[in-house]
C-alpha cells in the first residue's frame, strides 16, 4: 500500500501506520507536535478526549524534517501575500491573538491553495481534506492489487496487530492507540491468534 502512495501522501500514511494514528490525528497535527529532540509526536484531544504521545519512527525523522521546511517557505509566502493565518482551537484564538501567524502552529500537511473558511470568512491554508486523502489511500489499494476494503483505519488496526506480534504488550499498545479501556485493545489478540493458527508446528520441530 505505502510503496504505491506518492509524495506527501506516503509521507502520511507511513505515519499513520507508523504511530497508529487516526486520519484525523494525522491531518490534525501542526508542526509543533513533531518533536525531534526526544524523537516524539503529540497527538492533542484525540477521538478518546485523552492526549497521548507515541515515539517517532526513525525512518520517517529526515522526510518530516524536509516536510517541515517546506511548510514552513510555504508560510512565509502565505505571510508576504497577505495571508498565513491558521485555524487555531478551542480559546486559543481570544487567549493568543497572533499565535495563528506563528509557523510552529501551521499544519504539518497543509493544502496546496490558500482558501476561505467557512466560518469565519478568512482567507487561510487549511489541513489536507481527508477525502482527498481517502481517494489516494483508495487508488493505491487498486494499484497494489489489494481486493479488500482498505479505509485510514487499516494502518492503525496494522500497528496495533504489528506491535502484539512483535511482543508489546497489551497494555502499552492500549496507551499507544489512546484506548480509555484495554477491552477494545484486545480485540488485537484474536486477530493475532487467527493469524498465528496456520503458524502452529510440533515443539519437536521447533
Amino acid at each position: 500500500m505505502i510503496e504505491n502512495l506518492d509524495g506527501v501522501y506516503n509521507l502520511i500514511v507511513s505515519l499513520m501506520y507508523g504511530c497508529g494514528l487516526r486520519m484525523n490525528e494525522a491531518l490534525n497535527l501542526r508542526i509543533k507536535d513533531i518533536d525531534f529532540g526526544f524523537d516524539k509526536v503529540y497527538i492533542w484531544d484525540s477521538k478518546s478526549l485523552k492526549d497521548r504521545t507515541v515515539p517517532l519512527p526513525q525512518k520517517l525523522k529526515d522526510r518530516l524534517k524536509v516536510q517541515v521546511q517546506t511548510v514552513e517557505m510555504l508560510h512565509q509566502k502565505d505571510l508576504a501575500d497577505g495571508y498565513g493565518s491558521v485555524y487555531m482551537p478551542y480559546a486559543l484564538e481570544k487567549k493568543c491573538p497572533n499565535a495563528k501567524y506563528e509557523t510552529k502552529w501551521q499544519f504539518l500537511f497543509p493544502m496546496r491553495n490558500v482558501a476561505k473558511d467557512p466560518q469565519s470568512g478568512i482567507i487561510r491554508r487549511h489541513h489536507i481534506h481527508p477525502a482527498t486523502l481517502g481517494r489516494n489511500i483508495k487508488q493505491a489499494a487498486i494499484k497494489a492489487g489489494i481486493h479488500k476494503r482498505v479505509t485510514s483505519h487499516t494502518f492503525r488496526h496494522s500497528y496495533a496487530t504489528h506491535l502484539l506480534q512483535a511482543g508489546i504488550d497489551l497494555r502499552s499498545i492500549q496507551e499507544l492507540l489512546g484506548h480509555k479501556s484495554v477491552e477494545t485493545t484486545m480485540i488485537y489478540t484474536h486477530v493475532v491468534a487467527e493469524l498465528n493458527k496456520g503458524r502452529v508446528v510440533s515443539p519437536l520441530d521447533l
